[in-house]
């Protein structure tokens, strides 16, 4: 299964038929009535999608978005709403939300929909896996090695970091090799692109 869907909506009808709607094309579902509901249980921590109303008792969706942005979850949000308007739209989209559609939304459309936000979730979740993995072999650089390796990443020489950090070829040689090591790399140019990833050079050269 590629996650569970948590719909959340007050209107009990609706809830059970857009359960049905999913689980008929095969997906796992769970609803709630409240936003609250769902806080409480803390499923964002989880993988799937959160299909969610607008318009509710309590906290809206529109909070509940926020809420779980602040809480650090990264869970796809589709937003269903009975009450078109432009700028709510707007807000929730700038604010991440994957999808937007007004009630009753034809079943094929939101089942798409499904589909590519949690396709797209997991893709961010696999990049965010590579940059950890990348971050935690840079913490194993020791201080000098991280500083060759920021001065090496800016396209300088052996021996212009040799001159920069007062030392010789021969040893920032030794650091280079030790630091493609560490980073389990071949090329110069692969710890380039590790150090674009993990922002290295906009920290190394920092814009006036």
């Amino acid at each position: 299964m590629p996650g569970i869907l948590y719909v959340v909506d007050d209107n009990a009808s609706l809830r059970t038929s857009i359960k049905q709607l999913l689980e008929a094309a095969g997906y796992r579902v769970i609803t709630y009535a409240s936003a609250q509901q769902l806080l409480d249980q803390r499923p964002y921590e989880s993988k799937g999608c959160i299909l969610l109303d607008v318009r509710m008792p309590g906290l809206s969706g529109l909070e509940l978005q926020r809420r779980l942005t602040e809480l650090g979850s990264t869970l796809p949000i589709i937003f269903l709403t009975g009450y078109p308007d432009t700028s709510i739209t707007v807000k929730a989209v700038k604010a991440g939300a994957d999808d937007f559609f007004t009630k009753p939304v034809r079943a094929e459309e939101l089942v798409t929909a499904v589909q590519s936000a949690i396709a797209r979730h997991k893709t961010i979740r696999a990049l965010n896996g590579e940059v950890e993995a990348l971050r935690a072999r840079l913490s194993t650089l020791t201080p000098r090695q991280r500083q060759v390796f920021e001065i090496i990443v800016r396209g300088k020489t052996n021996k212009h970091a040799a001159r920069e950090l007062g030392s010789t070829e021969r040893t920032i040689k030794a650091h280079r090799h030790a630091i493609m090591e560490k980073m389990n790399i071949q090329s110069l140019a692969q710890l380039v692109v590790i150090a674009e990833r993990l922002g290295v050079l906009a920290q190394a050269c920092p814009t006036p």
